[in-house]
């Protein structure tokens, strides 16, 4: 299994401030790289639960009496816990990038790089897959997916050209959407722009903010007075959902004061934390990284 390096793995883990007898949550496990490394720091009667809907990783499980593998997506975090007599925990850890091996098996779709199938579902028996959203969605509602997750100006006019040509013929593959779309890839952008375009498709695949939203919201109520929240995001989209949230528990808006002008927050934040300039060199994917860490007031 081709799992690359954890991004920002001592940094996050440190944020988390781990103490031997606590309960932590990875809530995206991937190769295990996390919870490796929470594992390290617990003593005998620390407990280490982590999530991931992938059926790649749990080939990653690891064999430990203190660590539980939940084969499901961490927007179900707190059902699953209770479901373990679980309410509170000391540390919550997400790691919001697709993981490595993802992107480098080329039948999950995720990368530009391959030919291969229109997918991207992080959970392979979900319903939706990139070849539904490409085949089936409306031209505005394509567009719309293409101008708020890829953040990309053109995007009626690109949504325009693909249900223009899947009136011929279905558009089954990558290399397929990437030649009907060449018109809008010049040499110089041609990489950055079709990165935009996966990005978009993934995520609403897989409903990746509504999913950060719904996690979120729950860590408040999940974590003790003086828990670690520790979050890596690697685009604006998630990165200003956990600022937003941890600044005032809310995504949009702002907090009312009260008779004094004071605001009740859920969270105090630390400093934000991004990869030094040697993991980048040796960690490509670690180039747009953010860690972001809260404590629990």
């Amino acid at each position: 299994m081709s799992y690359h390096n954890p991004v920002l793995l001592l940094e996050s883990v440190d944020g988390l401030e781990i103490k031997p007898d606590g309960v932590y949550v990875d809530v995206t496990f991937g190769g295990g790289g996390h919870s490796k490394e929470i594992l390290k720091r617990l003593g005998a009667e620390g407990r280490l639960f982590a999530f991931d809907q992938d059926e790649d990783a749990l080939k990653n499980a690891i064999d430990d009496d203190r660590f539980t593998l939940i084969h499901e997506n961490f927007r179900f975090v707190s059902r699953f816990l209770r479901f373990y007599g679980v309410r509170k925990v000391n540390g919550i850890l997400a790691d919001l990038g697709v993981s490595s091996h993802q992107f480098d098996v080329a039948e999950r779709g995720f990368s530009t790089r391959f030919d291969a199938e229109l997918d991207m579902r992080m959970h392979q028996k979900s319903d939706k897959s990139a070849y539904k959203v490409i085949n089936q969605y409306s031209e505005k509602r394509l567009a719309d997916v293409l101008f708020q997750y890829g953040e990309l100006r053109n995007a009626k006019a690109l949504a325009r050209v693909v249900v223009s040509e899947r009136k011929e013929h279905p558009i089954k593959t990558s290399f397929q959407l990437r030649e009907i779309l060449k018109q809008f890839l010049p040499k110089s952008k041609e990489h950055k722009i079709l990165a935009q375009i996966f990005q978009a498709i993934r995520i609403e695949v897989n409903e990746e903010l509504e999913v950060l939203k719904e996690f979120l919201l729950q860590t408040e109520d999940l974590l003790e007075e003086g828990g670690k929240l520790s979050v890596i995001s690697y685009h604006s989209l998630e990165d200003r959902l956990v600022k937003r949230y941890i600044r005032s528990g809310m995504f949009e808006g702002e907090p009312e004061k009260d008779f004094y002008g004071n605001i009740s927050v859920p969270f105090k934040k630390g400093k934000l934390i991004v990869p030094s300039v040697e993991e980048i060199k040796g960690n490509n994917r670690a180039r747009s990284a953010k860690l972001r860490i809260a404590t629990k007031l």
